[in-house]
């Protein structure tokens, strides 16, 4: 099952910019032609940029890095918590006009910055159709413009010092960062994803983020308790947005992404036997229903917290609802539970 077109909304208006405070800015790269999807953080006077989006993100990227007075050339640093090309699929692409740029990536992830050939068949057989409109081209990173930080290394770029993380369950090459001057933790999908036009209503919303094809369940609790013992001020989703409600958001991981599992498992008790998914992945009838089971049980949490039917979150819903149905059929079908 791949995700259709009639999916996501026509496409995006011109590109944002978020100021955050603490030196830091956020410009909307409209991943997927959504509006707060996807972001980009950027440090302006110390020329760092933290995860890319999307190529199709790219132009909006350097739109908005000089609209913040930042010259793309004078970019030195690139950081991605992970390699997943809706937060690094532009690096390769903006190396180009960042001729002195280091790329800070996970020891896991490095390997397929040099050679992304898995990364885009990977991804191709997640969005078929839609890949090459959202996430085409994606462009080799030279090996000697990578840094590879070991677990728990501390790294300056700029006058920041940041923290680095181990932190699997969303991936094997995921990394969890804390900006050790402002408090701030940049969690990648580590957290879910928050929904920042629900948000701006005043409704705190999170889905986990359980994509295929390396989601572990357990692994991703046990990094976000590892990220919530740093006790982080701010907390920063890949998708979309700041959040100073942090207890809040490591609740909502702990209590949904179980229930999320039980939603799935409940609703292949009906199906045709679900044994270990082949290469191409769970059939399509077994993907509709996980998918169709997820979106109901979203649907009627909004709905409990006064969510009109016809809100613009919805049209992100049915895509988060699809990947995530995806990867816990994945997870089931690798380990049988």
């Amino acid at each position: 099952m791949t995700v259709h077109p009639d999916q996501t909304p026509g496409p995006a208006p011109a590109e944002e910019i978020v100021r955050l405070g603490d030196g830091l800015a956020l410009i909307d790269v409209y991943d997927l032609e959504l509006p707060r999807r996807t972001g980009a953080y950027v440090f302006p006077e110390d020329r760092i940029i933290l995860e890319t989006g999307p190529a199709m993100g790219a132009e909006r990227l350097l739109s908005g890095l000089r609209a913040l007075g930042v010259e793309p050339a004078s970019i030195e640093t690139i950081i991605v918590t992970h390699i997943h090309l809706d937060h690094a699929g532009a690096v390769g692409l903006l190396l180009r006009e960042m001729p002195h740029a280091r790329v800070v990536v996970h020891p896991r992830g490095a390997r397929h910055l040099v050679d992304p050939t898995r990364l885009i068949a990977g991804a191709r057989a997640v969005y078929g159709e839609r890949y090459d409109r959202w996430f085409d081209p994606v462009l080799p990173v030279p090996e000697d413009r990578l840094i590879v930080p070991e677990d728990g290394e501390r790294r300056t770029f700029g006058r920041r010092t940041f923290l680095f993380l181990d932190t699997p369950g969303h991936a094997r090459h995921h990394l969890g960062i804390v900006d050790l001057d402002a408090g701030g933790l940049f969690a990648g999908d580590t957290l879910g994803v928050l929904y920042a036009d629900l948000l701006a209503d005043g409704v705190f919303f999170v889905v986990p983020s359980t994509s295929p094809n390396q989601f572990d369940p357990e692994a991703t609790l046990e990094s976000a308790r590892r990220l919530e013992a740093l006790r982080p001020k701010t907390i920063y989703y890949g998708h979309f947005g700041a959040t100073d409600r942090v207890e809040e958001a490591f609740y909502a991981l702990k209590e949904r992404l179980p229930g999320m599992l039980k939603t799935v498992r409940d609703a292949l008790e009906t199906a045709p036997s679900f044994s270990a998914a082949p290469p191409a992945g769970p059939d399509r009838a077994l993907a509709e229903r996980a998918r169709d089971a997820l979106l109901l049980a979203f649907r009627q949490e909004l709905e409990r917290l006064g969510v009109p039917a016809d809100h613009p979150a919805y049209a992100m819903l049915g895509f988060d609802a699809t990947i995530d149905a995806l990867g816990i059929l994945d997870h089931l079908g690798r380990t049988g539970r």
